[in-house]
């Protein structure tokens, strides 16, 4: 088996003034595809919006600085645990089954950075996330005729085409102070349903002057066991080391903060990777191989996925 474990940053995907969203593209990581996993990273910036979208896999987010509103919808049936518009700040994890609507706004007065890492087993494109908007250049309304809009919605030629062609933007749009007061306050209520805190749960793991891991299952957050993803961080002292772990699925591993090394070995006891990484990169550690990870001086945060629930 040969592979480039190598960990890679992301691509620019779109730009605009209300940020970027940044992803990983399998051509230019094939164990992406091979792993059937995928990932990108959100950076919203204050009055930022990222338009109403659905995506064709499963995925988690993972809120790593700020904090925004999210307006989810979950497939199936309308209730308050399946949809609402709710808060989510740093530390959070948000689980979003593959269909699900979503809509972000960031309210607060930096930067939102999210980190989505996906089990792409479904995915039109191996390796990758492919996104389906409801509005803008690439929205559905759009494509369809005025005829069929105003039929719809029960409305006449000129508003529906109005419907269609008054949004101009593609995946971020920067709101204006008045489109901003309309947008209410998150739902605190729904937020405890939808999304779970990870600073606020107990490690796993902890060791004086070593550092600790942490890790949500389905089993305590149920939304993670309709995602069928289990999630971890492992925060690293300066110089400290993480003993040889391995798992039955793939793992996507995001480095969240600081530096270090890691060292990968596969199949017959080879080596397969011994590499630096450092805030920003993402690496996949392919399903049984083990992983040592290794802080530099000034320590490391790794948040992972593993697509599965066992």
């Amino acid at each position: 088996m040969n592979m480039d474990l190598s960990p890679k940053f992301p691509a620019t995907f779109t730009e605009t003034e209300a940020g970027v969203y940044y992803h990983w593209a399998a051509a230019d990581s094939q164990v992406l595809g091979e792993a059937k996993v995928a990932a990108g990273k959100l950076v919203l910036k204050p009055q930022g919006f990222v338009l109403p979208h659905y995506a064709d896999c499963s995925k988690v987010g993972y809120v790593l600085e700020g904090k925004c509103g999210v307006a989810l919808r979950l497939p199936g049936i309308n209730t308050k645990e399946n949809m609402g518009y709710i808060g989510v700040k740093k530390g959070d994890v948000l689980p979003i089954p593959c269909g699900s609507v979503s809509s972000w706004y960031n309210y607060g007065d930096s930067d939102v950075v999210i980190i989505f890492m996906a089990d792409a087993t479904k995915a039109y494109v191996a390796g990758e996330i492919t996104y389906f908007f409801l509005t803008g250049q690439q929205g559905h309304l759009r494509a369809f005729s005025p005829e069929f809009i105003a039929k719809t919605y029960q409305i006449n030629a000129d508003k529906a085409k109005n419907l269609v062609g008054s949004q101009k933007g593609v995946l971020l749009i920067k709101l204006s102070d008045e489109e901003a007061r309309k947008i209410p306050n998150p739902n605190e209520e729904v937020s405890n349903i939808l999304s779970y805190n990870m600073d606020a749960s107990q490690p796993d793991v902890e060791v004086d002057n070593g550092g600790k891991l942490t890790t949500i299952k389905g089993t305590e957050f149920l939304l993670l066991e309709q995602v069928g993803i289990d999630v971890s961080r492992l925060v690293l002292e300066s110089c400290a080391t993480r003993a040889p772990s391995y798992a039955t699925e793939s793992q996507v591993c995001y480095i969240a903060k600081g530096s270090g090394e890691v060292q990968i070995v596969g199949i017959n006891g080879k080596l397969v990777l011994n590499t630096k990484v450092e805030t920003g990169q993402l690496f996949v550690v392919p399903k049984l191989f083990a992983v040592v990870v290794s802080a530099d001086e000034q320590g490391i945060e790794l948040v992972s996925i593993v697509t599965s629930t066992r």
